[in-house]
């Protein structure tokens, strides 16, 4: 899609299968349905308010109003949706300064100890150290009353997005949270194929490092690359935006063949 952007296609998009080898549960399931979009000339913030008028235009057309039935009557997507930072969250809902860490490792395992929480093994990555206080801290609390962007991400964690001009500690990254289900993920794209293939490059030798398997460049997209112009892009979980607009509990009232049937 990044490659008809270069062809001078302005604005693009995909209803497409996709699959994972992930757990099975009531908010997973191995094959789901995403929209996939993407817009040139524009950053990522225009991209989050094309995608959250959207997502209300849905639930007015779906429930007569921004309130929306599941979730025990409280989730309101009323415009506009809610905006913080990776690290006003941490500080807000972990008490831990992340832009004092920089990328570190060791600083994140200090502030985690100082903030009375788990440390980590002592070989843990930033990625690990991050989504563990992440996945405990932030993520229970946010989108709960209203949708939720948790936007600007560390740097490390956006290969694929532009970073901030102004503070390139930060990454023009966003993901939307609602009724305790993330739904998308989203960038300003990054443009430039040198750095893009130095990131590139630079995820190859983690894997190796890791033991996993060190993927093969995708050198015709990075050929390309060098011709996109300034764009955003988002990938939308369909399934879990479905759930929340028909009250469903579970992704499996919304999948015609869910994998839990097959277990």
């Amino acid at each position: 899609m990044k490659r008809l952007l270069a062809e001078g296609f302005e604005r693009v998009f995909q209803l497409a299968r996709v699959f994972r080898n992930g757990e099975v549960s009531a908010t997973h399931n191995p094959e789901f349905t995403m929209l996939e979009l993407y817009r040139a000339g524009v950053g990522y913030r225009a991209v989050m308010a094309e995608l959250e008028e959207l997502l209300a235009s849905c639930a007015r057309a779906l429930c007569g109003g921004p309130r929306l039935p599941g979730r025990g009557g409280r989730l309101d997507f009323a415009l506009p949706f809610e905006r913080i930072t990776v690290a006003e969250a941490f500080l807000r809902h972990a008490g831990l300064d992340l832009s004092a860490c920089q990328g570190s490792a060791e600083r994140l395992r200090q502030a985690a100890r100082a903030a009375g929480l788990d440390p980590g093994r002592p070989g843990d990555g930033f990625d690990d150290l991050f989504f563990r206080i992440f996945l405990e801290r932030i993520e229970p609390r946010i989108g709960l009353a209203r949708p939720t962007y948790l936007l600007d991400w560390p740097a490390p964690m956006a290969a694929l997005a532009r970073l901030k001009p102004d503070d390139p500690r930060w990454a023009e990254r966003f993901e939307l949270y609602a009724g305790g289900l993330e739904l998308a993920n989203g960038f300003s794209e990054l443009t430039d194929a040198v750095e893009q293939r130095r990131r590139l490059l630079l995820e190859q030798e983690l894997r190796r490092r890791l033991g996993r398997p060190a993927y093969p460049l995708d050198e015709r997209f990075l050929a390309d690359l060098a011709r996109m112009p300034e764009a955003g892009g988002v990938a939308v979980g369909l399934d879990r935006v479905l759930m929340l607009l028909t009250g469903a509990e579970a992704i499996d009232e919304v999948l015609l063949f869910p994998a839990r049937e097959f277990l």
